[in-house]
C-alpha cells in the first residue's frame, strides 16, 4: 500500500443542495502492493468501520464493490492460502 494514499471526499446525501449543514466523509484509497508500477491489473481498497470498498484504479469512477469487513477478512485468508 502506498505511503500517501489519495483521499476521496463524499458529501452526505442528507446535506442537500443549498450548502448548509453539509457533512463530508473521506475515504482513503490504497493500491495493492501486488499491482506493480506498470499500471495494469491495479486494485484499490478503502476500509471503513463497517465495510471494505474495492475498485479498479484504472477506472475509479467505473464502480465499486462493497463487502463487510468479515467477508473481506475471509477473502484475504483464502487468498493467502493460494
Amino acid at each position: 500500500m502506498p505511503d500517501t494514499p489519495t483521499l476521496t471526499w463524499f458529501k452526505s446525501t442528507h446535506s442537500g443542495g443549498a450548502g448548509g449543514d453539509c457533512v463530508e466523509v473521506a475515504v482513503q484509497w490504497a493500491t495493492s502492493s501486488y499491482s506493480g508500477d506498470g499500471g495494469a491489473n491495479c486494485v484499490e481498497v478503502a476500509r471503513t468501520p463497517a465495510a471494505v470498498h474495492i475498485r479498479d484504479s484504472k477506472d475509479p469512477n467505473g464502480g465499486t464493490l462493497t463487502v463487510d469487513r468479515d467477508t473481506w477478512a475471509a477473502f484475504i485468508a483464502f487468498a493467502r492460502r493460494l
